[in-house]
């Protein structure tokens, strides 16, 4: 039998509480003041508290919180008056479950009762428990042991104690910058600086000075001289992140750079020199660009010594289950959260989702879900996860005709049996169309 706490100082409100719940098949203990409501806590240890926040001795947020204090597992749904949504906040942020509006609609109080029954059955049942990962998060820690990934991990490890230009290409939220920190941190050169430069982020006049720095007067706001990321950077690294979008100018200047290992500031004469290995990356096509004229095939022969591809999150879902683990200590983390339980329904949505944003969605979806989620349980309807289109087709393989005849129902019920606009779409003539409607006996 489920035991319920309702701490209330109205003694119709508790009696109609013990009515209707017990009715339910619960034991039910009253108490009538926030003090009283403590005690009767630490004894019984209910499954669940009602809890209402204006109490004679004590503030019922006061009383939530010693609650939460005793037992941070501790469900408790708040009763708030309905202009009372300031209140109703910091009952959230405290901990509360879930708010119910004085007068209180008992039906809405059964859902949000069964509903923290429902959680706290998986917290007990569920096996597929997310475990507490002690290490720290490192920037060189990239999750997967996928066959895709394991050809990434041996490719960082090959050229990390090289000097070599690495070209890493990828979807938008793979990991690129990630694997370019891989590659540095586990280099002989991993005290040296790593620099990043969002090349797509600035106008191309910017981006130069960016890259080589200027000199004082090389430009209207050149006030004072300054270095540029190939001189910062030393002997670490350079990362040109969305390489495919500077413009043909710079490509051929980045170019010179790479093959003479110098350069100038812009509006300078003097010629420095750069020891700066060069990682890019980008989400387009380099080689396509090539063809199509818009990226130098010199430079990009000399980008790509060696290629890294990072396969998108959907061709490598065996690493979900580890990433959600991975990610959600992270989350939690951050957020002082203690999200840890991910049902099998849940993992099985998430392992089966398109994730076009790839690691990047996941990790935003999941943080939702945590910052959403008030218990230990990842629940799906705090995931934002949009439903999965419907196929074009039945999964079963069918005549043509028959894919025929379906098509031209849909078709005529859309235009509601207009067959002159049915024609129009199908792009047929109107006696075609009324000899496939005798022919497969469609109803119009």
């Amino acid at each position: 039998m489920r035991k319920i706490l309702v701490i209330d100082d109205d003694p119709l409100i508790r009696k109609t509480f013990i009515s209707h719940l017990s009715k339910e098949g619960n034991e039910v203990i009253v108490a009538a003041d926030g003090t009283e409501g403590i005690e009767l806590f630490k004894e019984s240890n209910p499954d669940l508290t009602i809890l209402d926040v204006r109490l004679p001795d004590i503030n019922g947020l006061e009383v939530l919180t010693e609650i939460k204090n005793l037992n941070k597992k501790a469900y408790v749904i708040v009763m708030t008056a309905y202009d009372d949504m300031k209140t109703t906040v910091e009952a959230i942020k405290l901990g509360a479950f879930e708010y119910i509006a004085k007068p209180i609609d008992y039906i809405e109080l059964s859902l949000a009762i069964k509903k923290v029954f429902k959680v706290k059955e998986l917290e007990e049942k569920l096996n597929y428990i997310v475990e507490e990962q002690e290490r720290d998060y490192t920037i060189n820690n990239i999750i997967g042991k996928s066959p895709k990934m394991r050809e990434v991990f041996k490719l960082i490890g090959m050229v990390a104690n090289t000097r070599t230009n690495v070209l890493i290409q990828g979807e938008s939220g793979t990991g690129k910058e990630l694997v370019a920190r891989a590659i540095h941190y586990s280099s002989p050169y991993k005290n040296e600086p790593f620099i990043t430069i969002n090349c797509s982020a600035l106008p191309d006049t910017l981006l130069e000075s960016e890259l080589f720095g200027h000199v004082k007067g090389a430009f209207t706001d050149a006030v004072t001289e300054t270095k540029g990321k190939f001189e910062i950077a030393g002997k670490g690294t350079l990362f040109l992140d969305e390489i495919g979008d500077i413009s043909p100018n710079l490509q051929s200047k980045l170019l010179r750079v790479i093959e003479t290992r110098d350069f100038m500031k812009v509006g300078g004469d003097k010629i420095l020199k750069t020891e700066a290995r060069i990682i890019a990356a980008t989400n387009k096509n380099l080689k396509e660009l090539v063809e199509q004229g818009k990226f130098r095939e010199d430079l990009y022969y000399r980008l790509k010594v060696v290629e890294i591809n990072l396969p998108p999150l959907r061709e490598r879902k065996e690493d979900i289950p580890e990433l959600v683990a991975y990610l959600l200590e992270k989350i939690n983390r951050q957020l002082h959260k203690n999200v840890r339980i991910v049902p099998p329904h849940v993992m099985e949505k998430l392992i089966n989702y398109p994730w076009k944003g790839n690691v990047r969605e996941l990790e935003n979806a999941l943080t939702r879900a945590v910052v959403l989620s008030k218990s230990d349980v990842l629940l799906e309807e705090n995931l934002p996860l949009e439903p999965s289109p419907q196929p074009p087709f039945k999964q079963e393989l069918l005549p043509l005709k028959e894919v025929e005849k379906d098509y031209i129902q849909y078709v005529l019920k859309k235009v509601g049996g207009n067959k002159s606009k049915a024609c129009r779409i199908l792009k047929i003539t109107r006696p075609t169309l009324d000899r496939k409607i005798k022919e497969y006996d469609i109803k119009v």
